[in-house]
C-alpha cells in the first residue's frame, strides 16, 4: 500500500511550468530515488510535498489523506520530514538543542527529559555521540548535515525527504554518508532521495523516478532507468542516446 502518492501534480511560476502533470507512488519502507538533470523539478517537487510551495494543480496524499494546501508545520506533524540542499540549523543553539527541536516539533512530539533522550539517541545514530554541547559553528560540513538529519529523525517521521544530502562531500565523507543512509534504509525507513551521486542511487534505491523539464520520463529499478534512452538523452543529449 502506498504511504505517499502524487497525482497530476503541477506547479507554475507565472508562465514557467516547473512541474508538469507529475506523479508517483511510494510504498512504505521503500527508498525512491528521484533523479534528473539540474532544473528538472526535483527540489520543487520536494517543496510541494513538504508544503514549502503550494500546488497549482493536482493532489498529494499521505496514507490516503490529502495534504495538499496544508502549511509546512502541519505536514511535518503528520509525518513528512526533510533536509535541505543548504543545511538549515539554528546557529544560536547547541547541537543537542537543535536536535531536541526536532523531537519537540516533529511528528511524534516529545518534551523534557524524553525529548533530550531521543535527541541524544539520534546524535549517536548519525555518529555524533558526545558532540551535543558544541555550537553549530564548530562543526565540519558533514557534521552539520548529520545534525540536520538527526533533527528530522528525532521526530520519527513516516516519510523522509533527503534533498541532495550527499552533495558537497569529499570521497571519504561520501562513503560515510552512503553508509548512514543505507543504515536508515535497513531500518525500514521510507525515503525519497533526490541525488546526483549515481553510486548512491544504484546502491540505495529500490526504485527510481526520472524527471526532465518538470515531467516524468522514466520509472523502474536503478538499472532500468539509467539504461533508458530517454534518460541518457536528458543527461547527455541526443548524440549519446
Amino acid at each position: 500500500m502506498s504511504i505517499l502518492s502524487l497525482r497530476n501534480v503541477t506547479k507554475r511560476f507565472g508562465g514557467l511550468v516547473a512541474v508538469n502533470d507529475f506523479g508517483f507512488e511510494v510504498e512504505e519502507h521503500m527508498v525512491l530515488g528521484l533523479i534528473g538533470p539540474n532544473g528538472s523539478g526535483k527540489s520543487t517537487t520536494l517543496n510541494l510535498i513538504s508544503g514549502a510551495l503550494p500546488l497549482t494543480d493536482g493532489q498529494i496524499m499521505l496514507e490516503g489523506r490529502p495534504i495538499s494546501g496544508l502549511p509546512p508545520q502541519d505536514i511535518a506533524r503528520l509525518g513528512v520530514a526533510r533536509t535541505f540542499q543548504l543545511v538549515r540549523l539554528l546557529p544560536s543553539m547547541t547541537v543537542l538543542e537543535n536536535v531536541i527541536a526536532g523531537a519537540v516539533f516533529g511528528h511524534r512530539r516529545r518534551w523534557g527529559p524524553e525529548a533530550r533522550a531521543k535527541a541524544e539517541a539520534m546524535l549517536d545514530k548519525v555518529g555524533l555521540s558526545g558532540k551535543g554541547g558544541l555550537r553549530v559553528g564548530q562543526l565540519t560540513y558533514i557534521d552539520t548535515k548529520r545534525v540536520e538529519l538527526a533533527r528530522v529523525l528525532a521526530g520519527d517521521p513516516k516519510v523522509l525527504l533527503l534533498d541532495e544530502w550527499l552533495a558537497g562531500l569529499n570521497p571519504t565523507e561520501l562513503q560515510t554518508g552512503i553508509r548512514l543512509i543505507r543504515a536508515l534504509r535497513d531500518e525500514g525507513r521510507t525515503i525519497i532521495l533526490v541525488e546526483h551521486v549515481m553510486d548512491a542511487i544504484r546502491s540505495l534505491s529500490d526504485r527510481c523516478v526520472v524527471m526532465a523539464s518538470g515531467a516524468r520520463i522514466a520509472e523502474g529499478t536503478p538499472k532500468e532507468v539509467l539504461e533508458h534512452p530517454d534518460v541518457i538523452r536528458a543527461y547527455l543529449g541526443d548524440d549519446d542516446a
